[in-house]
């Protein structure tokens, strides 16, 4: 490539769906849930590909992601406003300090194993070749409903045109887009910051990118509404590319991700952390401290802190609604 590859990894989310484990002051990014390096780290080590790798997240996390990437350079975005305005963000700053480059936008909460740099490095190619906006398609595994799809179009050369996006479809509809060869969209995305920025202009986040140009960032935050950047831009661009994924991908959204990451006990218990289980069967136990479990199953039982959750398994997902009603009580 003629041009640097810059990867910026995203680290400025908070991770309600694995609450408590993960709250704002310490979002899941930072915490290793059961292995020796934690979500970021291990993302940082992934992004080894780049020339450069640069982490974006808020102002009250640099600190620590100094600690837990120091390689990594550090971008503060204003303040969170989901993926849409933090990429163009970052296709902005990554212009101003680089110049011209072809970034990989990468989620800091992925499990993946397998080539990751191989595909990286064809979707920046890609990205490059076609002047268009990339992403990364993961082959699905199961017809699951928490996921975005991307349907692909004509086949090129080692990619495909972008038929569709959908996101996080019924199981009815997962189960259907899974047997007509639709893709899960990992949320791993390239293209050149002059080619992202010029789609960001015909969207919603057009304000935004007139803001930054005009060196007023934190107006253009200030006015711009949470939007991600599959609906803001990817959805909205007649260029829009996937390469297939030559590595295997799960993202540790939610706790029901962590029963398919981490081995089962005899009963089918996954247990995080020190736990005392009897006729417990199908559970997924985290703690901190200590949790003892009797005659119940397939029930999350998460305890960090002064903070336990228990939930049904199959309702995972809706850890969001508790989140939502604590922070309404300033209580998250």
């Amino acid at each position: 490539m003629d041009r640097p590859l810059v990867a910026v990894v995203l680290a400025g989310g908070t991770g309600t769906r694995l609450y408590p484990a993960s709250r704002s002051h310490r979002p899941k990014q930072f915490q290793s849930f059961g292995r020796e390096a934690s979500l970021l780290e291990a993302t940082v080590d992934r992004a080894g590909f780049a020339d450069e790798v640069y982490v974006l997240t808020r102002p009250e996390f640099a600190d620590a992601v100094r600690e837990h990437a120091p390689a990594a350079a550090v971008l503060t975005e204003p303040e969170p406003r989901d993926t849409g305005p933090a990429l163009v963000y970052a296709a902005h700053r990554v212009r101003e300090q680089v110049g011209d480059a072809v970034m990989v936008a990468m989620p800091s909460d992925h499990r993946v194993d397998g080539d990751f740099a191989s595909t990286a490095r064809t979707a920046a190619e890609v990205a490059l070749d076609t002047g268009g906006l990339v992403t990364v398609g993961v082959e699905p595994t199961r017809a699951a409903t928490g996921y975005g799809y991307v349907e692909p179009g004509e086949q090129r050369d080692g990619y495909h045109t972008v038929a569709s996006f959908t996101e996080k479809p019924d199981a009815e509809t997962a189960e259907a887009y899974v047997e007509r060869g639709y893709y899960w969209n990992a949320g791993v995305f390239a293209w050149t910051p002059n080619a992202f920025l010029g789609e960001a202009r015909n969207s919603p986040l057009e304000g935004l990118v007139e803001a930054l140009d005009d060196g007023d960032g934190e107006r253009g935050f200030a006015a711009v509404d949470p939007v991600s950047v599959d609906y803001a831009v990817l959805e909205r661009t007649d260029k829009a590319y996937v390469v297939p994924a030559a590595f295997e991908w799960d993202d540790l959204g939610s706790w029901d991700a962590v029963e398919r990451l981490f081995e089962s006990d005899e009963d089918g218990n996954v247990v995080l952390g020190d736990a005392l289980l009897d006729e417990a069967g199908d559970n997924v136990v985290a703690t901190d401290g200590h949790v003892s479990a009797l005659g119940v199953s397939d029930l999350v039982i998460a305890s960090y802190g002064d903070r336990t959750l228990v939930i049904p398994k199959e309702q995972a997902q809706r850890v969001r609604d508790v989140v939502g009603q604590l922070r309404e009580d300033d209580l998250y």
